[in-house]
C-alpha cells in the first residue's frame, strides 16, 4: 500500500511544497514538472501518477513556483527558473534514502515539458527516462540535442498547434525516442479513454527504461 507523503525542498532560499509517494516493490522514480497555471494537484497528472505507482514507480509532484510566484504571470513561462528548480528537485531525490537509488526520470506537462527536456539535457542529476505530455517542447529547442534520457512525446491528435511544435522537436532528439498520437485528442486530453492511454504508454516507457 503506497502512502502519499508531504515534503518540503528548498532552493536558493525558497520553499516548495511536494507529495511524494513510493509503492512496495518499487522500481524508479517519476518527478512531474506542471504546466504552466497547474500545480502538483493537478488532477490530470494526478490521475497518471496513481497509475504509474500502480506500475511501481514511486512519483514525486511538487510545485515548480510558490503560490505568490505564481501570481506572476510570466513566471509559469520563464523556462530557466523552472529548469532550475526541477534540477535542484532532482538533486534532493538523490539525498532522500526512500529513494536515492532509483533510476530518475521527468514527466512533464505544456511548459512544465519544455523544463523537463532542458533538465534532462544537464549531466546532474542523471536522468534515464523523459515524457512529454503535450508539451511545449519548442521551448527546450537550444537543449534538445543534449538529451541522452529516452524520450517519449504524448500528444492529441486534434492538438494541431502542439503537434507540428512536437513533430518538429522530435526531429532534434538524437537519443533513443518515440512520438505517440492520441487519435481524437485535445491539448488538455479531456476526451474518454484519452488519459489514460497517456498514463498506459507513459507507464510502459517508465517501466522499461527506469527498472
Amino acid at each position: 500500500m503506497a502512502v502519499e507523503q508531504p515534503v518540503t525542498l528548498v532552493d536558493d532560499g525558497v520553499t516548495l511544497e511536494g507529495d511524494l509517494t513510493v509503492p512496495d516493490g518499487v522500481v524508479g522514480l517519476v518527478l512531474f514538472a506542471h504546466g504552466s497555471g497547474s500545480s502538483r494537484k493537478s488532477p490530470r497528472n494526478r490521475t497518471v501518477a496513481e497509475s504509474l505507482q500502480d506500475r511501481g514507480l514511486a512519483t514525486l509532484l511538487f510545485d515548480l513556483l510558490t503560490v505568490e510566484e505564481d501570481r506572476v504571470y510570466e513566471n509559469r513561462f520563464d523556462i530557466e527558473l523552472l529548469t532550475e528548480r526541477l534540477v535542484s528537485a532532482g538533486k534532493w531525490t538523490r539525498s532522500d534514502p526512500r529513494i536515492a537509488g532509483l533510476k530518475l526520470g521527468y514527466f512533464g506537462s505544456s511548459t512544465g515539458a519544455a523544463a523537463a527536456l532542458r533538465a534532462a539535457a544537464r549531466p546532474e542529476p542523471p536522468v534515464g527516462a523523459v515524457v512529454s505530455r503535450g508539451g511545449r517542447v519548442d521551448l527546450a529547442a537550444d537543449d534538445l540535442a543534449n538529451v541522452e534520457a529516452a524520450t517519449l512525446f504524448v500528444v492529441g491528435g486534434d492538438d494541431s498547434q502542439v503537434l507540428e511544435l512536437n513533430r518538429t522537436a522530435f526531429e532534434s532528439l538524437h537519443c533513443e525516442k518515440e512520438l505517440h498520437v492520441v487519435p481524437g485528442a485535445t491539448h488538455l486530453f479531456e476526451e474518454p479513454g484519452a488519459l489514460e492511454e497517456v498514463a498506459d504508454v507513459a507507464g510502459r516507457w517508465f517501466v522499461t527504461h527506469l527498472s
